[in-house]
């Protein structure tokens, strides 16, 4: 019988600079981010889950650490899930960026495995860094002996995964949803060749 993990993905609430793209800045949750996550957790069963895991960045390691303090786990910070680095952009609004360079923009919003922001990171490298994260989460959960783990991240990692587990083209990773403090369900599996099998409860 093949073995199933389950991984829960919550997506870190409103931010200080919800209104850009926030990539790798460190931006703090608002109080109304903090609440959206916790309202998303209570509506859960925290007792399912066996161990925590966050990207670093502190809308998403502030509440996962308190989360797991509270509930006697162990958190993991991970820097393979930080968001996508999107370079010149990081802290600009969608429409400051449309004003200075429209063409661009659209290309990478249709095309992102094509375009990518200027000095930025590719979506493929991205790609690269979750599914390297994802199989460590896997490992220690094996060592470990749990099947269910929490994982605090941000809306980039959710659309990928959402997108690797429904099989859809990358380029539609940006039509994907990702709501702020949101809950999504996967599960892995493992296949014979040792290679990630992800799917949408």
């Amino acid at each position: 019988m093949q073995k199933v993990w389950i991984i829960d993905v919550l997506r870190h609430g409103e931010t200080t600079l919800s209104h850009t793209l926030r990539g790798h800045l460190d931006d703090a949750l608002t109080q109304t981010g903090w609440q959206q996550m916790q309202t998303t957790i209570e509506q859960m069963q925290p007792s399912a889950w066996q161990v925590v895991f966050t990207s670093p960045l502190q809308r998403c390691a502030a509440f996962a650490q308190r989360f797991a303090a509270q509930t006697n786990l162990n958190c993991n910070m991970d820097a393979n899930f930080k968001e996508m680095y999107f370079g010149d952009w990081e802290g600009i609004s969608t429409g400051q960026i449309y004003q200075q360079s429209p063409e661009l923009l659209t290309n990478f919003w249709q095309q992102p495995t094509q375009y990518t922001a200027p000095n930025g990171e590719s979506l493929l490298d991205f790609q690269s860094r979750i599914q390297q994260g994802l199989f460590l989460v896997i490992e220690k959960m094996q060592i470990q002996q749990h099947e269910h783990a929490l994982l605090v991240t941000h809306g980039g990692v959710i659309k990928l995964l959402r997108c690797l587990a429904q099989h859809q083209p990358l380029d539609d990773l940006l039509k994907m949803q990702a709501s702020l403090g949101q809950l999504y369900r996967f599960k892995i599996t493992m296949d014979d060749q040792q290679q990630l099998q992800i799917s949408e409860e």
